[in-house]
């Protein structure tokens, strides 16, 4: 289970023995069940989550009941609330799994001595979240700026495997409209 998330990192930076080692001691593998939260509004964000199998969401449901989507996470891809994790501080977020999934888990203190012990982690981990918040730039930038037409293919360019999926309501409140609209989008799309 660990090979997944090595492979990750070496891109970024090559670990050595003692370093996998110690990363093996610290991450912990948990199991989810299809509609199973791994994060719930109001609890505190303990670890960061590495998506082995499935696929997870990280949502807010507003004061209307509506989900807004602000991250899917799939099979070698990251998933947390960043916010309540670093601060320690009740999550505004849920995060659940849109389908059975396994993801490894590290909790901050244990992420914090790797960091100590071995910088490569930091580094890691530094462009991980780097590489985050430019994607969340750009989405923030393309939600008020870009057509829901615009943002439906971005989805598509960032998440080809989601678009047969997962339900079309998932990537209505990923890309802010209404199923019904996408819909419309979808069939414009298909007969232009």
């Amino acid at each position: 289970m660990l090979e997944k998330l090595i492979a990750h990192i070496e891109p970024i930076c090559s670990l050595a023995a003692a370093e996998i080692d110690a990363l093996s001691e610290k991450v912990r593998l948990k199991k989810l069940r299809r509609r199973q939260y791994l994060l719930q509004e109001g609890d505190i964000c303990r670890c960061y989550n590495f998506v082995l199998k499935g696929c997870l969401r990280m949502y807010q449901v507003d004061v209307k009941g509506t989900e807004h989507i602000l991250q899917f996470a799939q099979e070698d891809g990251w998933i947390t609330d960043i916010s309540s994790f670093h601060r320690q501080l009740p999550s505004k977020l849920f995060i659940d799994a849109l389908e059975p999934s396994e993801v490894l888990q590290i909790q901050q203190a244990d992420l914090i001595q790797l960091y100590i012990q071995f910088p490569k982690f930091d580094r890691y981990f530094r462009v991980l979240v780097e590489n985050a918040f430019v994607k969340m730039q750009e989405r923030v930038l393309q939600n008020i700026s870009s057509s829901a037409e615009a943002r439906y293919r971005s989805f598509l360019q960032e998440y080809p495997a989601l678009a047969n999926r997962i339900s079309q309501v998932q990537i209505a409140a990923f890309i802010g409209v209404t199923p019904e609209f996408l819909s419309k989008i979808r069939q414009q799309l298909k007969s232009g």
